[in-house]
This record gives structure tokens, sequence and C-alpha cells, in this order.
């Protein structure tokens, strides 16, 4: 073993109504923990349970203590996953312009903003960050490998050296083997992501990716797809037919997206190539 995090509660709530204790207890424990952890010569992360909710003073006492007992790096909890972006800032930003020590930042999903306060945390300092694929975790779960990796690369502009090629793969096999299916809808790497329905989507994608794209499906391991459905036009309809090698007149393509779009609304679902056959059959295009 060459390192260790010591998980520390850190607010008043826990520290009164989960330990029974004072702040006092807290640091001294804090004090025990991290100096038998140093005399082995670990490398130790200082894990602040609940730090959201805690005395952001208290929190500076606390990692001023742990530097200079020689403590590798701080990590900032928003264990019950209750903050907005905005006050993930304020809060890490408030901790790294007052001690110099690596901050770590731990997010959950309680509210749907775990990714979005983790990227926030980062860009206030913190240098490490938890994540998990698919945002498997606790509760709601935290802050998902793949979405903390594009964000940073597309929205923010850092290339964080992770090769993502292989994003979609490894989300489908953490799925498979925590029996937890990735969502069609699942961001970044849901098989729905790079599927374009809309007619005005289709034709712009076909004419150039970036029209409705934020980075290429390649980057993941997807592939765009051109879904069938009640909001199809022409343009997706006849990309899928030449797919399927079939490359009909404007008047019978008319016809066919009536069939189509009547189908799809019937269904209430997108139609398969198996569908799409069946109506070309109908249709007189293909034997």
């Amino acid at each position: 073993m060459q390192a260790v995090d010591i998980s520390l509660s850190v607010s008043d709530i826990h520290i009164r109504h989960k330990l029974r204790k004072d702040r006092n207890w807290v640091k001294e424990q804090l004090k025990i923990a991290l100096g038998f952890a140093k005399e082995h010569n670990l490398y130790v992360s200082v894990g602040g349970e609940d730090s959201s909710r805690a005395d952001r003073d208290f929190l500076v006492e606390l990692m001023e203590t742990a530097r200079s007992l020689g403590a590798d790096r701080f990590r900032y909890c928003d264990t019950l996953g209750i903050l907005d972006p905005f006050a993930m800032y304020d809060n890490v930003k408030y901790l790294a312009d007052r001690v110099d020590l690596d901050i770590e930042v731990h997010t959950h999903n309680d509210l749907g903003m775990a990714t979005a306060n983790a990227i926030a945390g980062i860009r206030a300092g913190a240098r490490f960050v938890n994540t998990t694929v698919n945002g498997l975790g606790e509760r709601a779960g935290n802050a998902a490998l793949e979405e903390v990796v594009m964000a940073l690369k597309h929205a923010c502009g850092v290339e964080p050296g992770i090769d993502a090629r292989r994003f979609v793969e490894i989300s489908r096999y953490v799925g498979q083997a925590s029996c937890r299916p990735v969502p069609d809808w699942k961001a970044v790497v849901g098989e729905n992501v790079f599927s374009h329905e809309s007619g005005l989507h289709a034709d712009g994608v076909l004419k150039n990716p970036v029209n409705y794209e934020g980075f290429d499906p390649k980057e993941v391991g997807l592939s765009r797809k051109m879904v069938l459905g009640k909001h199809s036009g022409s343009h997706g309809l006849l990309y899928r037919l030449r797919q399927l090698g079939i490359d009909p007149d404007a008047r019978t393509i008319a016809g066919l997206l009536l069939q189509v779009r009547t189908l799809a609304q019937r269904n209430k679902r997108p139609l398969d190539d198996r569908e799409l056959l069946s109506l070309c059959r109908d249709s007189r295009l293909v034997a």
C-alpha cells in the first residue's frame, strides 16, 4: 500500500448529529490519523465528508493543519449533491486561494449536477476529480468519467490526455457487468447522441456534420445514425434508402415519406430497416 484516503466528517451537521462530538475532536482525529499515515511514508488524501455544508473557514483550518503535517491533498466532497456549479466554484476557489494544498473534488448527482460541479471545481483550482464509468455510485451516482473528460475537452478547451475512443466499449461493459444497461439517451455514450431525426437536422448534418454535432462520434466510439420517425424529412429518408442500395426518384420519396411518418406516429417509435424495406416493397421499390 502506498496511498490512503482519510475520511473526515467536516460539517457541523455531521459532527453534532452523526459523530456527536465537536470540532476540536475532529481536529485531533485528523492529527492522529494523518500523523500515523505519514510515519509510514504514505501518500495521503484527506477526504472532507460533507464539505459542501461545512464552514469554509473551518475547512481552511483543517487544510492548514493537514498541510503542516504532510498531507498531499484535500478532497472537497459534495456528499449530498446539493451544490450548483456557481457555489462549487466559489467554495473551491475560496479554499484554493487560502491554502497551498492540492484539492480534489468529489461530486454527487442528486440534483443532476455532478458533472457540472466537477467541471466547476476544476475551473476553480482543483487538480484532481473523482469520476465513475456511467456515473455509477451512491444514490443518484457520481460524475461520469466520459462526461467529465469530453466536457473538459469540448466545453472548456482543456485536453485531459485521455484516449476516449473506447468510451462506448467500456460504458457498455460496465453497464452489462453492473446489470445497469446504458440508456440510449445517456450523455456522450448513448446510442441516441448522434441519431438525427428532424428533417432540418438531418439535412444540416448531411451537408456538414459540424452543423449539429459538437464533436465527431468516432472520438468516443459511436457512429452517426439517421433515424426515420414522425419528424423525418426527405434528405434523411434518401440517405437511409441509399444505405440499403435503393435510389428512388423525388416523386416516390414524397409518397414514401408520408408512409414513414404515419407508421412511426402510430407505433410511437422510429422505423427499423425491416419496416422500411417492407414499405419499399409495398411501393415496388424492391422486389
